[in-house]
């Protein structure tokens, strides 16, 4: 299946749907004959202004149908569970209450509506360094009704960014150097602001890898928290996985224990992945001293 195919694999055009957040590279536009409505955080005049000099193709960005300022998104729209579909590529991991994100787009569909989220795979993008985000935070965070990334979060974000061979996304078997993308002073300078200005700084919340942002999902539902469960599941491709909810979702065909070992064996899978690419450089390195003795 194609990146497209796994996103709109239970999105149907003769439906009506709102795509989050597409910015300039939209996954279900309007031209393509998708009966979709579009929030962004700004207009597309803005958008455009704010892309002119990135070298994209600024035609695909979508007129913005509703701007987003923080209501919810029933709030925004002026409609309840009367979309069909919801796409948010790269949203769900930038949310300051990842549950609140979840209710609000509940709040919009109908009750066989399905929400397809597109995530990033921590350990293939410059959250690489960062823990697996766990329960607690979020629920805390949820009931702290947090509307903003708080210092911590921010802090933790800016000293961990990382890149490999120069990229901010890479796929499994991507060889070359880690290097950290800001310095301490960005960090402090970051955490002053939210501090002192009480500001809102765009950075990843949340970061997962497949199977425990699987598990969290299963657990928010089972602790009440939220009506989705999973309705389908693709794999990290590249640096992010594609998963589906709905409230009609069968949820996940394992136990927590099993899951929990999936999620191990995906850290492990990631640890021996970079082991053998040091073996393989030091490998390398020995042969060329060889060579070089010669």
């Amino acid at each position: 299946m194609t990146r497209n195919e796994k996103i709109l694999e239970h999105i149907s055009k003769n439906g009506h749907g709102i795509e989050i957040g597409p910015s300039h590279a939209p996954i279900a536009p309007k031209k393509d004959g998708y009966q979709v409505d579009i929030i962004d955080h700004m207009s597309r005049e803005n958008l455009l202004a704010k892309y002119k000099d990135h070298n994209i193709n600024l035609d695909n960005i979508e007129e913005v149908d509703y701007v987003w300022n923080g209501q919810t998104y029933a709030e925004l729209t002026g409609k309840s569970k009367h979309y069909d579909w919801i796409i948010a590529s790269h949203v769900i991991e930038h949310t300051p209450d990842l549950i609140d994100f979840l209710i609000n787009c509940d709040a919009i569909l109908k009750d066989e509506g399905v929400l397809s989220l597109v995530i990033p795979d921590k350990r293939y993008c410059f959250d690489h360094f960062r823990p697996i985000t766990g329960i607690s935070s979020i629920i805390d965070k949820h009931f702290s009704k947090n509307t903003i990334h708080s210092a911590g979060t921010v802090a933790e974000y800016f000293l961990n960014v990382a890149t490999k061979d120069g990229e901010l996304g890479w796929h499994a078997h991507t060889a070359g150097t880690f290097n950290l993308a800001h310095t301490l002073e960005d960090a402090r300078s970051m955490v002053q602001v939210v501090c002192e200005k009480n500001a809102y700084i765009d950075v990843h919340a949340w970061c997962f890898v497949p199977h425990s942002f699987r598990l969290l999902v299963h657990d928010l539902y089972g602790l009440g928290l939220i009506s989705f469960k999973e309705v389908s599941f693709q794999p990290t491709d590249g640096y992010e996985f594609y998963i589906t909810l709905s409230r009609q979702g069968a949820g996940i065909d394992k136990s927590r224990l099993e899951m929990l070992n999936d999620i191990e064996i995906e850290v492990k899978d990631e640890n021996k992945q970079m082991t053998s690419q040091l073996l393989s450089y030091e490998q390398f390195l020995a042969q060329y001293i060889a060579q070089i003795g010669r």
